[in-house]
């Protein structure tokens, strides 16, 4: 019961709109979480795609959704088997936690604890979102964010770090994320010269 009490009570403390521990409990993750772990697959995604269509947000059975996870206006939100959101986060309308090509193993990301990933940010691949760090409205993500920083844009770009804007500081962090970019993308284009000769 533990699980339920601390989504509820972060819920209800940073959504004023939850009036009641009914509403909060529509979230029905868990359960097709717990189908998924016990090999009941099938079912587990039949639940998922039900709730899929009650209330717009996507989430894969597979997917590992630690307690206290605040999901606000959760319409079009998307994530994957492999995504994995620790206590604290907070993840808002259609955010997507995707992944990258038919690759098997870890292929979303994983967003850790007390970070925040505003409106219809899309985070792709098996990468990380350090602990409090923001992502921007829209932004795209395709490398690492450091904890306590803040990316926004397209791509996402470090913009503050410890809520400053510290340029030498974000410049030396962003020559790092530019060479972990530049290799998600060479491997994506040699996946794609490879499929494309199949």
């Amino acid at each position: 019961m533990g699980w339920w009490k601390e989504s509820i009570d972060i819920v209800k403390k940073n959504d004023p709109a939850a009036r009641t521990s009914l509403e909060v409990l529509l979230a029905a993750h868990r359960i097709s979480h717990f189908l998924w772990r016990h090999n009941c697959r099938l079912l587990a995604r039949m639940h998922s795609q039900f709730w899929r269509f009650w209330t717009q947000i996507e989430i894969h059975p597979g997917a590992q959704i630690a307690e206290g996870v605040f999901i606000d206006h959760g319409s079009g939100l998307v994530i994957g088997e492999t995504a994995v959101v620790e206590k604290g986060a907070m993840l808002y309308h259609g955010v997507t936690l995707g992944g990258t090509g038919k690759d098997v193993g870890k292929r979303h990301p994983t967003v850790r604890e007390g970070a925040l990933v505003s409106a219809h940010a899309q985070i792709i691949g098996p990468i990380e979102i350090g602990k409090n760090a923001k992502v921007g409205a829209g932004a795209v993500v395709v490398a690492d964010v450091p904890e306590d920083v803040t990316v926004v844009g397209v791509p996402a770009k470090v913009v503050r770090v410890h809520g400053k804007k510290d340029e030498e500081v974000i410049h030396d962090i962003e020559e790092g994320r530019e060479y972990y970019s530049e290799k998600l993308e060479d491997l994506l284009k040699a996946a794609s010269f490879h499929s494309s000769r199949l």
